[in-house]
């Protein structure tokens, strides 16, 4: 408001203190987003996690409205980042087009009672190594529809993160790096030598493989997966091969016959499957075949198999709980009758306010932190009112106060509120609050003035005509 209507608003109301007390319409509460700073620590929860070296430390932020009115979505926007180096990191080789997944959880009680859960996931960039580097999910996202008046006491609770490499087969070449979608190398013991170059006309992987002629010579390729094929040549000279799954003999396959059992007489006739597993659980194996003769063996490629439905959820899941105690923030919900910013303002009426939405941080009492938060926030003086909540590990101490809450447990929980708790759209981070939008109360406060002055002005006529006329009254 400019300072001449506030200025004008101050003197009509003093000027009508002496004959009435003059009822301003309310003006409705306008409360800021919550805007949530919380850490978490991420641990392993799955058979082959991808928190692989110690714990992974995320800073979060979430925001979510607190004053809504029926037909609203509640719509919670939970963003994620590393908080240090720590990584979540790939559980193995995988071809381009494996993701990272996050769920979130917050509980909502009072008025609702369940877990709402914004979910968000990212496909991660090229082909991934054991031990690599994933990326987050930039933002998890869940609105849900609010049907009723009340209030929402909303609780962040656990994040899950889980992987899933991509669907579909990929091929472990025998021959270099350039070769193989996944890095993924065989291993071959001694005695086999590499035959490369091939024409293109036996139809081998790049055009290479590698042979053998001694007896128990062996080779591997340990994987991911779901199944696994052994890829090689028929040939009419080739031997008897043995092949193990995970330590186990499952087979034993002569490439120096058909599939229908009969003896071909091809030489080098490359690209076949020789053996193709039955559905593995998944998860890592190891296929190593042995030639089970002095005759020729030969291996091209093996060729790995995932099947995504067949993955268990969870099976490269970490869990991440809150770093410090837990937070609460009270969201309102009002009727869609309730007062507005577009309403005209009626001078009749009590003056009412929007109920404001209130940090309600779970237990009471002093804390003590054994940690340093690694992430900085200008704190000013707390007041009354929701800006900037930002959860992290206090400082080693104990702390009392009359204007911020406390929370309970291993380690403290320091709320602050923003420097700016609301900046308009557009506007720029002055460290001031913006002014309030021009209204017209001021005007409406001398106009009741003027009314009331005309009243009591008519009054005193009455009363002077009558003592002229000699009436005592």
């Amino acid at each position: 408001m400019s300072r001449w209507r506030k200025s004008l608003l101050a003197a009509s109301i003093a000027s009508l203190a002496a004959v009435g007390v003059v009822a301003l319409p309310g003006v409705p509460a306008s409360a800021a987003p919550a805007d949530l700073d919380v850490q978490y620590e991420c641990v392993p929860s799955g058979a082959d996690s991808i928190v692989r070296h110690g714990p992974v430390r995320l800073n979060t932020h979430l925001t979510f409205a607190t004053d809504l009115v029926v037909g609203d979505p509640l719509n919670f926007t939970w963003k994620l980042d590393y908080a240090d180096h720590g990584r979540l990191q790939s559980p193995g080789y995988f071809a381009p087009g494996a993701n990272v997944h996050a769920t979130g959880n917050v509980e909502l009680t009072s008025s609702w009672q369940g877990i709402l859960q914004p979910k968000g996931s990212v496909e991660q960039k090229g082909k991934l190594r054991p031990d690599g580097e994933l990326s987050l999910p930039e933002s998890l996202n869940d609105p849900g529809l609010i049907d009723k008046v009340g209030t929402i006491k909303v609780t962040p609770k656990d994040i899950e993160l889980d992987f899933t490499p991509p669907d579909g087969t990929v091929v472990a070449n025998d021959g270099n790096e350039t070769d193989n979608p996944t890095d993924m190398k065989i291993n071959y013991g001694p005695g086999w030598s590499s035959i490369d170059d091939r024409p293109g006309s036996e139809n081998h992987v790049h055009n290479d493989l590698h042979e053998t002629n001694d007896l128990g010579a062996w080779a591997e390729l340990s994987f991911t997966g779901t199944g696994v094929e052994y890829i090689g040549p028929h040939d009419k000279d080739a031997g008897p091969v043995d092949i193990y799954i995970d330590g186990g003999k499952v087979a034993t396959e002569d490439p120096s016959r058909s599939d229908d059992d009969l003896p071909v007489n091809d030489d080098l006739d490359g690209g076949f499957t020789i053996w193709k597993s039955p559905e593995l659980k998944y998860g890592k194996h190891t296929i190593r075949i042995v030639n089970a003769s002095s005759k020729p063996a030969w291996l091209d490629a093996f060729k790995v198999s995932t099947n995504t439905a067949k993955i268990p959820t969870g099976y490269h899941g970490a869990k991440c709980k809150l770093v410090g105690g837990p937070v609460s923030v009270t969201v309102t919900v009002r009727d869609k009758s309730g007062p507005t910013n577009s309403q005209t303002p009626d001078p009749s009426k009590t003056p009412t306010t929007s109920p404001t939405p209130t940090l309600t941080p779970t237990g009471t009492g002093t804390s003590t932190a054994t940690s340093t938060p690694t992430r900085h926030h200008s704190q000013p003086t707390p007041t009354n009112g929701l800006g900037h909540v930002v959860v992290v590990p206090a400082v080693t101490g104990t702390s009392t106060s009359t204007a911020t809450p406390t929370a309970t447990g291993p380690t403290a929980t320091t709320y602050v509120r923003a420097q700016v708790a609301k900046v308009p759209k557009g506007g720029v981070d002055t460290g001031e609050a913006p002014d309030e939008p021009d209204r017209p109360y001021g005007l409406m406060a001398s106009g009741a003035m003027l009314l009331m002055g005309s009243a009591g002005g008519g009054l005193a006529l009455r009363r002077r005509r009558a003592a002229h006329a000699g009436g005592t009254k």
